[in-house]
């Protein structure tokens, strides 16, 4: 393995990461800032995932090249969050400590006043938000036409995200003989397309799959229902006090709820999502990294630019619909040498995810079980004893005890701790006692352990099938809505939605879903019947593209007119 300085960076370049404690490259590191730092500019392409050290790859070549004479803004880069827009910033401005170069972050939710005011002094490299960043070019507070390097940082995840038209339009103002650098986990068609569009015959490093996945994660997942997954999410926090991780949710408000839900049980977790105010975020990140949490729950597009390097999970309350961005999520943890456990929930019908993953990424998985009700009780005890025997004595407690021994005086040490331990006991709250995992009869249907060992089922509710899915256009708000118009039940009665593309699984209230399957009868997406099942009732029919709208008077539904803006509004 090469060393920094035979990278071709400069004496003073090496002599800060020597001080910052960087030792030797990433492969990524190792391939790209070579050729970044070629006498002849470069277009590039570095396709390598979450925690590969991209940020050094592009930062310090342009830290080398950048003329700290020229006052002028010589380099942009874009990135798809603020979060990771200032984990960038604060990287180059450590990596710079020996370069008279300014360095300024400009994202939205800060106040953008001051950010107009930080850019009217002399700066060489701005990271930015494509959004604030066109807000800035239209208020005329930037200028861009001396910009000789423009790098995409996570440029899959800003296509994602919808920032296709923003890119196009910031590049415009760009000089046409800049020289891009693009970074990309995954190289879809829209980021081929930028490639084609606005790159000259660029040099490409590709990290292999086995380079990519980190040998200091082990992968685990387990099998359980889909409302039990929180639950057993509790036993793994008692089970594991040392536990401290990131839980990956899909949409903002599953993450509000499923914080709510272990906040107002007393552990200690936070909600990290798109609606969040940035101070509140910045707030947020604070106690993460300061310890204050044992658990972060938080959307994927949130969690960009986390940067928290002694994480012992990653959990994954729904496997990404990506699942390339599974390799994203679980790189947060098997960090800086250390190692880490990536943990996947998921239903019995998800199976097949795992062998997709174990072929695609080349991993191997191992499924393990959730713990039962007597592991947890001891788990509890345990911490609980040694909670009292590291608690330091406090002086006012002498003249407590003087009040109280005579009432322990016939007490023996063994029955003073058997009753200290009873009230324990009686203190704990274990929610679900039955067995939560989930395994497969000898004729491949899916059964509750805990149904077959005389556990508790949730007898209140009952389990349904509809075949609309994603490709109809819907959005898991839509699917409620939709339920609840034709049904005439009141959408709070719609739980543990599955959405998937092809078809949909929900929960209702027994005693809400009388003759539910018959009021969809006659209700149509172009020509198909929509039919609406108990879960164990079949599958779904061949489907069709909707047409838009919903006719109740004729009883056929297409995709909502709506359907784009509300997409935005729940997106992540």
């Amino acid at each position: 393995m090469n060393t920094f300085s035979q990278l071709g960076l400069s004496p003073k370049t090496v002599e800060v990461l020597e001080k910052i404690g960087f030792k030797n490259p990433t492969p990524v590191q190792e391939k790209a800032i070579p050729q970044l730092l070629s006498p002849k500019p470069i277009d590039f392409i570095g396709l390598a995932q979450t925690g590969t050290g991209k940020t050094a790859a592009f930062g310090l070549p342009l830290i080398e090249l950048i003329d700290p004479n020229d006052p002028s803004t010589q380099a942009l880069i874009m990135a798809p969050t603020r979060e990771l827009g200032q984990q960038i910033a604060q990287q180059l401005v450590s990596f710079s400590a020996n370069h008279p170069i300014n360095i300024e972050v400009v994202y939205g939710g800060a106040a953008i006043s001051n950010q107009i005011k930080a850019l009217r002094r002399p700066t060489q490299i701005v990271v930015a938000t494509p959004g604030r960043l066109i807000d800035l070019i239209g208020r005329k507070a930037i200028k861009l036409d001396n910009v000789q390097y423009v790098v995409l940082d996570e440029a899959d995840e800003m296509l994602n995200m919808g920032f296709k038209e923003d890119i196009d339009n910031i590049l415009s103002f760009t000089p046409a003989d800049r020289v891009t650098w693009l970074f990309s986990a995954t190289m879809p068609s829209e980021i081929r397309r930028i490639v084609n569009k606005y790159m000259n015959n660029p040099a490409e490093v590709s990290i292999d799959r086995e380079e990519k996945t980190n040998k200091d994660i082990t992968h685990k997942y387990i099998i359980t229902k889909t409302s039990n997954k929180i639950a057993a999410l509790r036993r793994f926090l008692d089970i594991q006090p040392e536990m401290r991780g990131v839980m990956f949710c899909r949409t903002k408000r599953e993450t509000q709820e499923i914080a709510d839900d272990l906040s107002s049980n007393g552990y200690a977790v936070e909600a990290l999502h798109g609606d969040l105010s940035q101070q509140q975020r910045d707030m947020v990140m604070k106690r993460f990294k300061t310890r204050s949490m044992q658990l972060l729950i938080a959307t994927d597009v949130a969690a960009r630019g986390i940067d928290v390097n002694d994480l012992t999970h990653v959990i994954h309350h729904t496997l990404p619909d990506q699942l390339e961005s599974y390799t994203h999520r679980s790189g947060r943890t098997g960090r800086a040498g250390k190692k880490g456990i990536s943990l996947v929930f998921i239903n019995p019908r998800e199976s097949r995810k795992i062998s997709e993953l174990e072929k695609r990424i080349k991993i191997s998985f191992e499924q393990i079980e959730i713990p039962n009700t007597d592991e947890l009780v001891h788990s509890r005890i345990n911490n609980w004893a040694k909670l009292i025997v590291n608690t330091k004595i406090d002086k006012e407690s002498e003249g407590l005890l003087k009040e109280v021994e005579p009432l322990f005086a016939d007490l023996s040490k063994e029955d003073l701790l058997k009753r200290l331990i009873t009230t324990q006991l009686d203190h704990l709250n274990i929610q679900n006692g039955g067995d939560l995992n989930e395994t497969k009869d000898s004729r491949g249907k899916n059964e509750t352990r805990a149904r077959r060992g005389g556990g508790n089922e949730n007898s209140d509710i009952n389990r349904y099938f509809i075949n609309v899915g994603s490709i109809d256009g819907f959005t898991k708000g839509d699917l409620v809505h939709f339920l609840s118009d034709i049904s005439d039940v009141d959408r709070k009665c719609f739980n543990n939605i599955s959405f998937q593309k092809n078809c949909s699984y929900f929960d209702v209230d027994k005693g809400k879903d009388s003759n539910l399957s018959k009021k969809f009868e006659g209700i149509e997406i172009d020509g198909r019947e929509i039919r609406v099942n108990k879960d164990d009732d079949g599958g779904a029919p061949r489907r069709k593209k909707p047409e838009s709208g919903y006719n109740r008077e004729k009883k056929k539904f297409g995709k909502p007119s709506s359907s784009k803006g509300r997409s935005k509004r729940f997106r992540n």
